[in-house]
């Protein structure tokens, strides 16, 4: 990788970081923060939600802009919306009385996640626009997935102990990191931008459009027999790896009574996994598209066999629990690279930013849904689990039956 190249990763790493901690920040202390804000678990869940489901919505259109207007200049956009609905939700929680603060909490956390849909999801798509290499751009993406997951390792005790001095803390310091990520992009990023002009594009709006969404259709009429596997991997993936770690953040503060920094550290342990095995992951497969799909369904079966665990258990042991989710962690770390290589690998670039930007908002129902859900199940653990467990069985049998690699490479040296 050349060296000029490693500031510009640098600087586009510190986005998936940033977002991950602007979000999972929260987990560790949503039960103090239902306290403090007196609301119901169902509420608390939202919190995390919220940022989620409205990204889920966002993140195609700020796929379909950043293809038309340039990556680079709609991440700095969004990284700014993000900082502006950190700050909105920072001011209610320090400003505001108990309750009636929740409802702006979560309107900044509504803001956020528009903020979010343009930033990490634009990432992946511009690292496979800035190499030419297939290998460089496999790592380059191992390499961006292990800062996401970095993210989360960090996020539980950073949360935790911000916490401990303000409980709102861990809120009101997005935008401070936000523009720390601002000014790495401005300055180190050198993005290709569109090759129409603007005064061309704004000539051909609606001709342009109409053709992005016969092409986008046509494109997934054709690859969607393993694109729509990726998707709904990727969306069930989020779901179990979200729903396990809020159900983990309950059961240590409410059964075992351990909460702070101590907390944070044992919510480290499962996504340190997760990084690890990404980052690994992210160097092995390369550009060699049977290695991902292979990486993907051993990943899920890892996954499958440690929920199943789970569910007939007595999973209150507490460093069995911590174990089992560790081994899920990184069940799931030698997934989510896997499935970014192979989306960017199998799509030109032209369509790359919309077609990852659905990925993503799939990823991101998963994350809105397992938090939403592990909070309703909460009394019913070994259902959730065996929940979990089928929807990562399920992932193993489209990873094994519908990604089909050497029949991609044949379909394209024949067009």
């Amino acid at each position: 990788m050349k060296e000029k190249k490693k500031l510009d990763l640098a600087a586009l790493s510190s986005i998936p970081l940033i977002m991950t901690l602007a979000n999972s920040m929260l987990i560790p202390i949503l039960p103090l923060m239902q306290r403090e804000l007196k609301i119901s678990d169902l509420q608390t869940s939202l919190i995390i939600t919220v940022y989620a489901a409205v990204s889920i919505v966002c993140i195609p259109i700020a796929g379909y802009l950043s293809d038309r207007f340039g990556r680079k200049r709609i991440i700095v956009i969004s990284l700014i919306v993000v900082a502006v609905g950190g700050l909105v939700s920072g001011l209610a929680a320090w400003l505001m009385s108990m309750h009636s603060s929740y409802y702006v909490i979560l309107l900044g956390r509504f803001i956020q996640g528009v903020g979010a849909a343009g930033a990490f999801p634009i990432v992946i798509p511009l690292v496979g626009d800035m190499f030419d290499s297939k290998e460089e751009v496999s790592s380059g993406l191992g390499m961006i997935e292990t800062s996401n997951t970095f993210g989360k390792v960090i996020s539980p005790v950073l949360g935790s102990a911000l916490a401990l001095v303000l409980w709102f803390l861990p809120l009101a310091v997005i935008p401070l990191i936000s523009i720390f990520s601002i000014l790495a992009v401005i300055f180190f990023v050198k993005a290709p931008e569109p090759g129409d002009s603007a005064a061309e594009q704004d000539s051909n709006t609606d001709n342009r459009f109409r053709s992005f969404v016969h092409h986008t259709v046509s494109l997934l009429a054709e690859k969607g027999h393993w694109l729509y596997a990726i998707f709904a991997i990727g969306c069930l993936g989020m779901f179990i790896m979200f729903g396990f770690l809020y159900y983990l953040s309950s059961v240590l503060e409410h059964h075992y009574h351990i909460d702070g920094i101590k907390k944070g550290l044992l919510l480290a342990i499962p996504l340190s996994a997760i990084c690890l095995a990404s980052y690994i992951t992210g160097k092995i497969v390369g550009e060699n598209k049977l290695r991902m799909k292979v990486f993907s369904a051993i990943g899920l079966i890892v996954l499958t066999a440690a929920m199943v665990t789970c569910g007939l258990a007595n999973t209150k042991g507490l460093w069995f629990l911590i174990s089992l989710m560790f081994v899920s962690g990184g069940g799931i770390g030698l997934v989510l690279p896997s499935l970014d290589a192979l989306i960017t690998e199998g799509i030109e670039k032209k369509q790359r930013g919309t077609i990852t930007s659905l990925y993503s908002s799939a990823r991101f129902i998963g994350v809105a849904l397992g938090p939403l859900i592990a909070s309703v199940m909460l009394k019913s653990e070994a259902w959730l689990f065996y929940l979990f467990a089928g929807c990562a069985l399920l992932c193993s049998i489209l990873a094994l039956f519908t990604i089909k690699p050497n029949k991609e490479k044949k379909e394209h040296l024949k067009s």
